[in-house]
């Protein structure tokens, strides 16, 4: 009984909001929850990533190698990600300028839901679509990417440099792309 009780608070818990975690700018914050920098010689590798775009496209991550990437995962469903998107808006338009590239990830999504939210959040960067979470399970084998969003920011030599599980602030961008590069 009481794990069934458990198992439905769990369960609205993430339907209600789609992230267990808030951003957290906090140095002991590379235990899990929060923003994590990781130490130059312990970076993963960026795995081989390419897909489709909301739009259409194509798109491979190594393309983008000698950048900064800001790998954002979201989707239309989540509470969370549409507070977070308006900062994502800003930053990018900020960044960019100083070769800075931003990419989405739509999980668990589809194109039309997808593209809506981009427009409506004025997110202008390119976002693969990930309805089967693939993309994310390949992170995920990597780094945790299971709450959503989650935020990964990946150095120009193409190793994940740190992450934010949970809405990302414009402090933790900005200290996680400074480490990066």
């Amino acid at each position: 009984m009481i794990l069934r009780v458990l198992a439905g608070a769990a369960a609205a818990l993430l339907v209600a909001g789609c992230a267990l975690v808030h951003s957290s700018s906090s140095a002991g914050a590379s235990e899990g929850l929060g923003a994590a920098i990781f130490p130059s010689g312990q970076r993963p590798a960026l795995p081989a990533v390419a897909g489709r775009t909301l739009t259409g496209g194509k798109l491979r991550l190594a393309a983008d190698r000698g950048h900064v990437i800001v790998l954002n995962f979201w989707g239309s469903w989540c509470s969370v990600c549409q507070q977070e998107a308006p900062a994502l808006a800003v930053a990018a338009r900020q960044f960019t300028r100083s070769g800075v590239r931003f990419v989405g990830v739509d999980v668990g999504d589809n194109p039309a839901s997808g593209r809506a939210y981009m427009q409506d959040h004025g997110l202008r960067y390119p976002s693969l679509s990930d309805p089967a979470d693939h993309i994310a399970a390949d992170f995920n084998r990597l780094i945790p990417v299971a709450a959503f969003p989650s935020t990964l920011v990946i150095s120009p030599d193409g190793r994940i440099a740190g992450r934010v599980l949970g809405a990302a602030s414009d402090h933790d961008l900005r200290r996680l792309i400074k480490a990066a590069l």
